[in-house]
């Protein structure tokens, strides 16, 4: 008998990639040694009529009544006293909505880990995965930072499988292709490429593929791991790829002929190639009547200019060119700022800071006290400064009016680069005046202009410029005038609607 355990013993695989034994103990003692330690992975040994099987699944990654139901009920209830094939089992024994074959333990171990439940039948060198996935997850709700006041009210949960259906349930179409991948050694994180293939550009989607697949890494839990291993210029404050909760702004971008990644384990999906108009363009400004969404992208395009240059100009005019100030005016700052010990820049500084570190705490404190806690924080802590001398009145309300410029901004990333970007332009303000906002300015223009995002000019359809393109950059023009789809992104398909979709004014009665 020693001597047979010995044998048997030496006979296990050293590595995963070994194929499976037809000896079922076998099987099972490699891969109890695999899980070793893990206490939620689950071996549940059964009699199929005179055939031993096991299951092998992780506890709280499937669901456990359709295992019962559907896999280890009808296996006990099979009384066949042969051998039983694969296709046997899947034909007549088990009613899983899908059963696939394993060949290989590394194979095996992935589908227990990614939450499905595996199969092993004495005399058989193949395993059957029940795709069986359940546990708890969070249920589809409203996205908190894309809310709208018009439009779809579901958002992305942290299921990949319930985000790709989400999608599918705005494209019904076979064009829409949906690309697996497994990235993370450690991780095993699943991710799924979505995109057109009538409409997005071979090229592109090979790019994506190519720069995800030379991803080596031990693990990705955000998608924000892929977006910084994929962009094209990793140096840049400005965000190269559009992160999104809402189903229906994914397959708003694929229709666009873009291409989208969502990965497992996150709510947030990825849009690529962007531009940077897309981030000051709201999912509402398309449900909206055209002359709403041309107020408001009118609205935000200034109020963005404000955010990044208001509080620059302002140190620059009281410092070194203050003969632009009207005389009452300069009058009313002069008195306010009397008392104040510190340089204009100095004092700007100080509020910049203290209302940037006013909205961290919000965000990070508990969300019933932290609303509270900013607004109350700002109003206590700006008067009290004013009345202490620190800072002046005019100071407090430059910076109030920049901090709720910043928030017009509908996408944070893009928000949060401007507020990054507010302080060299400050530094330049205070160091050459209205000159160094001017240099500030060049370079980021220039830096604009020479960004891609996956090939695509950034700045496009401005630079390089394109007339026919600019019908949904500063302004949206009415859904029967966008009769095309952007040709920097689609270059075949570009139609996108009948072109005598425009209303006719109704006959008057006679």
């Amino acid at each position: 008998m020693g001597r047979f355990f010995t044998k048997k013993k030496s006979k296990l695989p050293e590595t995963t990639d070994s194929p499976i034994f037809t000896d079922l103990d076998k099987n099972v003692e490699f891969l109890k040694k695999q899980f070793e330690g893990a206490s939620d992975v689950v071996f549940r040994q059964l009699t199929s009529g005179n055939n031993k099987a096991y299951l092998f699944f992780v506890d709280g990654l499937i669901d456990s009544n359709r295992i019962e139901f559907h896999a280890i009920k009808q296996l006990l209830e099979e009384t066949s006293e042969e051998s039983i094939s694969p296709k046997y089992i899947e034909n007549k024994i088990v009613s899983v909505n899908s059963v696939k074959e394993a060949n290989t333990f590394k194979e095996i171990i992935k589908q227990i880990l990614n939450g499905n439940t595996i199969l092993l039948v004495d005399k058989l060198d193949q395993a059957l995965v029940l795709e069986v996935r359940g546990g708890s997850s969070r249920s589809i709700s409203e996205p908190d930072a894309e809310s709208v006041i018009r439009g779809p009210r579901e958002g992305f949960t942290e299921n990949l499988r319930v985000n790709t259906s989400l999608v599918r349930r705005k494209i019904h179409s076979p064009n829409l292709k949906v690309l697996s991948r497994t990235v993370g050694t450690e991780t095993q994180t699943s991710i799924a490429i979505l995109y057109l293939e009538n409409l997005a550009p071979p090229q592109l989607v090979e790019e994506v593929l190519s720069r995800i697949d030379k991803i080596k890494i031990d693990g990705i839990l955000e998608s924000g791991y892929i977006e910084e291993l994929i962009e094209d210029s990793p140096w840049s404050p400005f965000p190269q790829l559009q992160n999104t909760e809402r189903p229906d702004t994914v397959a708003a971008n694929l229709l666009e002929g873009r291409v989208s990644i969502v990965v497992d384990g996150t709510p947030f999906a990825l849009i690529l190639p962007v531009s940077f108009w897309q981030f000051i363009q709201a999912s509402e400004d398309y449900y909206q009547r055209f002359h709403i969404s041309v107020f408001l992208r009118i609205l935000r395009v200034s109020l963005l200019f404000l955010a990044l240059l208001m509080p620059a100009f302002y140190i620059a005019v009281v410092s070194f060119h203050q003969d632009m100030i009207p005389t009452t005016l300069l009058l009313s700052i002069a008195a306010s700022r009397e008392a104040i010990p510190f340089p204009v820049f100095i004092e700007a500084m100080i509020m910049e800071l203290s209302f940037e570190a006013l909205r961290e705490a919000g965000i990070r404190l508990p969300k019933v006290i932290g609303q509270a806690v900013s607004i109350l924080g700002a109003l206590v802590i700006g008067t009290a400064a004013v009345e202490a001398g620190i800072v002046s009145a005019p100071m407090v309300i430059v910076v109030s009016l920049t901090g709720i410029a910043s928030f017009t901004i509908p996408r944070f990333n893009m928000a949060i680069s401007i507020r990054l970007l507010r302080f060299p332009i400050m530094i330049l303000a205070g160091m050459f005046g209205l000159f160094g906002i001017v240099l500030g300015s060049i370079v980021l223009l220039t830096h604009l202009c020479k960004l891609r995002s996956f090939g695509v000019p950034y700045f496009s359809p401005l630079s390089p410029l394109k007339w026919s393109e600019l019908k949904d950059v500063f302004i949206r023009v009415p859904w029967w005038d966008m009769d095309r789809r952007p040709k920097q992104f689609v270059k075949e398909d570009t139609k996108r609607e009948a072109s005598n979709l425009q209303p006719s004014p109704s006959q008057k009665e006679s």
